[in-house]
């Protein structure tokens, strides 16, 4: 694999939210809404000074060992659980959803993210800044999980393992089927045959097995990748860390008017000038029945109740709590907190959804007596092949443009190469005829008023007509650029597919079987040492 060639790209023009464009480019525009700049060294500096880790460092040192120890970590991410220990010690948080075979290419891009800022807060602040990847092992979102992309020959393929009835229990314990076998027949299927199919094979085997749990197979998978650049993991489904959060559960219960406003209000302020990421619910709590399914607890007149018909008083639930903290999980608020609570976390890597939704919590720290971290933004890449490389400076459009539906592409595209400018030509036609036909209408008119429509309608035909005639000139003129057309067809299926970024459907193992396993160490090399990850990348292979 050659040396990455990168180019920036503004965010400007391309599929992200108004408010993650903002916070790239202007962060004083919504400044309101977080604590810290992840762009001001200052501020960083800031938040390293004030964070109080108020957990048992030792405590969760041991807890932390113990989680990643099913893992084969590498020397560095050892030597890392050991720096966990250090007093100065931070942590710098990614996680994400655990996708068969390692999900889609904006995982990857993450875990280099968080790893790359982690080195380069560490050299800032002369402490140890520990880059951890949170498995989404609470997560019940099996739809999500079960499915894969990749690039096909005409358009993305899909590829997914059989449904399941719900509820569910947490997507970490569910164990991969026995279809897991032929799912991997039909992936091998469709990817071509290359020098790195091997070693592909070899690590998604070693990892994706039937029987085998979504956490455990998809942490085996991203510590082998990425331990060796210190990478340790971290999760909440697990008994004996969830005892070290029962307060973030307690406050939640019994603050849960107090912390329903402060997310009305501040979700109320983002949706004003933006939009609301996710839905606010008078609980964020969820709870493990008998059978291990995650159900959502909602506030009743006399207290709480889940389905099922499980029902508590506040003073109950707050005992249960107490009592069986393992019973309990978090929602996409509670989550951050309860992981703020385990770690001492300077900042979380976030996608462009998750720093919208952080957006939502700046109140809600307050009554945690936390403040949020800093919210990185993660890199956002489109990752171009050497056959597109090679076909897109033929073309008069800019990457962003290939964002468009491919049927304005292909009229674009005419419109900048036709030899005869058709738009112009009909247009003049329309004109001079016009010119000739309304003094005629005139004059039927003194004849007979009443003709005067039907000698207007008489123009309106002759105008279908020469549409249609327009039609067929653009159908003769695509025909003759078919070539190039098919090119701006094959171009848009690569980096836009679906009409949508790269990065958010592509299987990241789609690129490993062209380029080779360690093209992401590649990648994290060739990153500049300041770089800051606010503008789109495109990274030619």
């Amino acid at each position: 694999m050659k040396p990455l060639h990168r180019t920036n790209c503004s965010f400007q023009n391309l599929p992200f939210s108004g408010l993650f464009k903002t916070y790239v480019s202007d962060f004083s525009e919504v400044s309101a809404f977080y604590d810290y700049n992840p762009f001001d060294a200052e501020s960083v500096e800031a938040k390293a000074r004030e964070l109080s880790y108020t957990g048992d460092r030792r405590r969760m040192a041991k807890l932390l060992k113990d989680f990643n120890d099913p893992y084969e970590l590498q020397e560095a991410a050892r030597d890392n659980l050991d720096r966990f220990k250090e007093e100065e010690a931070l942590t710098l948080v990614t996680g994400q959803q655990l996708g068969v075979y390692g999900g889609p290419l904006y995982t990857v891009l993450k875990i280099i993210s968080t790893i790359h800022l982690a080195r380069q807060t560490e050299a800032r602040l002369d402490r140890p800044v520990i880059p951890v990847f949170w498995l989404a092992d609470e997560d019940h979102d099996y739809d999500e999980i079960r499915r894969l992309h990749l690039l096909g020959r005409e358009e993305l393929q899909t590829f997914e393992l059989p449904s399941r009835p719900q509820p569910l229990p947490p997507v970490a314990d569910i164990r991969l089927p026995d279809e897991l076998l032929q799912l991997r027949s039909q992936i091998r299927g469709e990817l071509y045959e290359t020098d790195f199919s091997a070693d592909v094979w070899q690590l998604l085997d070693c990892c994706f097995r039937p029987d085998t749990t979504f956490a455990k197979a998809f942490g085996d998978f991203i510590t082998r990748l990425f331990s060796k650049h210190g990478l340790v993991l971290a999760g909440s489904n697990d008994p004996a860390i969830k005892a070290q959060t029962k307060e973030v559960f307690r406050r939640s219960v019994e603050h849960a008017g107090a912390v329903r406003e402060a997310l009305e209000a501040q979700s109320e302020r983002i949706s004003d000038q933006f939009y609301q990421q996710v839905t606010l619910y008078d609980s964020n709590l969820f709870y493990f029945s008998d059978e291990g399914n995650r159900l959502k607890i909602s506030a009743t007149d006399a207290g709480w109740a889940a389905a099922g018909g499980r029902e508590w008083t506040t003073g109950e639930l707050l005992e249960q709590i107490d009592s069986t903290p393992e019973r309990f999980s978090p929602n996409v608020f509670l989550r951050p907190l309860l992981q703020d609570r385990l770690l001492p976390t300077l900042g979380y890597v976030a996608g462009p959804g998750e720093l919208a939704y952080y957006g939502q919590m700046k109140k809600l720290y307050g009554y945690f007596e936390a403040k949020m971290p800093v919210i990185f933004p993660r890199m956002t890449a489109t990752l171009v092949e050497p056959a597109i490389s090679r076909i897109l400076g033929e073309l008069p459009f800019e990457f962003y443009e290939y964002d468009r539906r491919i049927e304005d592409l292909d009229s674009a595209y005419i419109e900048r190469t036709e030899k005869m400018d058709i738009e112009a030509v009909f247009s003049e036609w329309k004109r001079k005829v016009e010119q000739v036909a309304d003094p005629k209408k005139d004059k039927v008119a003194t004849v007979d008023p009443t003709l005067e429509g039907a000698a207007g309608k008489a123009t309106a035909v002759y105008f279908g007509e020469l549409d249609k005639l327009k039609g067929k000139v653009y159908r003769a003129v695509k025909q003759q650029d078919q070539t190039q057309l098919n090119r701006i067809r094959r171009i848009k299926q690569n980096l836009f597919p679906r009409d949508g970024l790269q990065e958010r459907s592509v299987a990241a193992i789609y690129f490993m079987n062209k380029y080779g396993v360690d093209m992401w160490d590649k990648l994290l090399d060739a990153l500049d040492e300041g770089e800051t990850f606010d503008e789109h990348k495109l990274i030619e292979l």
